[in-house]
């Protein structure tokens, strides 16, 4: 991949996304390069992050957010060769199955924390460290609703609610910082994932029936959101956690009264 700085007259932000080669972090860096950023989007899978990149002018880098020693690398090459970054997404996540708690291996229970919550944290420490000399940056990391209630994705659920403890713990260690940290809890958003489980009837009833607005979220609908927070836009916010889930949390219980109301 051929490297240029940006011209000073023409000086974009520059956003890293990591995870951005699919579903909701595809879906933030379409946006984010529309609303004048410079992405960049670093995958563990290169073909779908390459393609991605090469469809907006973006760059992209292959890497596992696990590994730490790579996403050092990685933010190394950036600073070094394109520039400041001004705003860090983390949206790499691996899921789970559905699986009995007392028939869960301990080995897929700790790919699955050090994936989601670990990485999470060793993209959030590196890349803050430059943000922090510069006295300013803006990161979000994605973590779900499923970090907000009862579901059976055991060990999921738990790397979630580690991601929005993290968010809210780093958000009041770096704030005087100049750095400011927020989550995004999405619901049921139709991603490739989602899309094969309605089509296999894999849930009980459609996701839209069990949020309040009736509907299933896009993942242009998550991204919308992430935008926001990386951007000016919202700089009196940080160290929350916005769900955006459709209504999800409020409709739930209605449920034990005979359901929403449609008229």
């Amino acid at each position: 991949m051929k490297f240029e700085k940006q011209d000073e007259k023409n000086k974009k932000p520059i956003a890293v996304i990591i995870g951005g080669g699919q579903g909701i972090g595809e879906a933030t860096s379409i946006i984010m390069a529309s609303r004048k950023w410079q992405v960049i989007i670093v995958d563990i899978d290169e073909k779908k992050s390459k393609k991605i990149a090469q469809k907006l002018g973006a760059f992209y880098f292959n890497a596992d957010i696990s590994n730490e020693k790579e996403i050092y690398t990685v933010s190394k090459k950036i600073e070094k060769n394109i520039g400041p970054v001004q705003a860090l997404v983390v949206a790499a996540a691996i899921f789970q199955n559905l699986i009995n708690s007392e028939d869960l291996r301990i080995e897929y229970w700790k790919n699955i924390i050090e994936t989601n919550l670990t990485g999470t944290f060793i993209a959030n420490k590196i890349f803050a460290k430059k943000m922090i000399t510069r006295k300013k940056g803006s990161i979000v990391n994605i973590s779900s609703i499923a970090a907000l209630g009862s579901m059976p994705v055991q060990a999921y659920g738990t790397s979630k609610a580690g991601v929005v403890h993290l968010t809210k713990n780093l958000a009041g260690e770096w704030g005087r910082l100049g750095i400011r940290v927020n989550c995004v809890s999405p619901g049921s958003t139709l991603v490739e994932r989602v899309k094969k489980r309605i089509k296999a009837n894999r849930y009980d009833k459609h996701p839209s029936h069990f949020t309040a607005t009736g509907k299933i979220l896009h993942p242009n609908e998550i991204a919308e959101v992430i935008e926001f927070l990386c951007s000016e836009k919202s700089s009196g916010i940080t160290g929350v956690n916005i769900p955006v889930d459709g209504g999800w949390h409020v409709a739930t219980s209605w449920a034990q009264f005979g359901g929403l109301r449609t008229n």
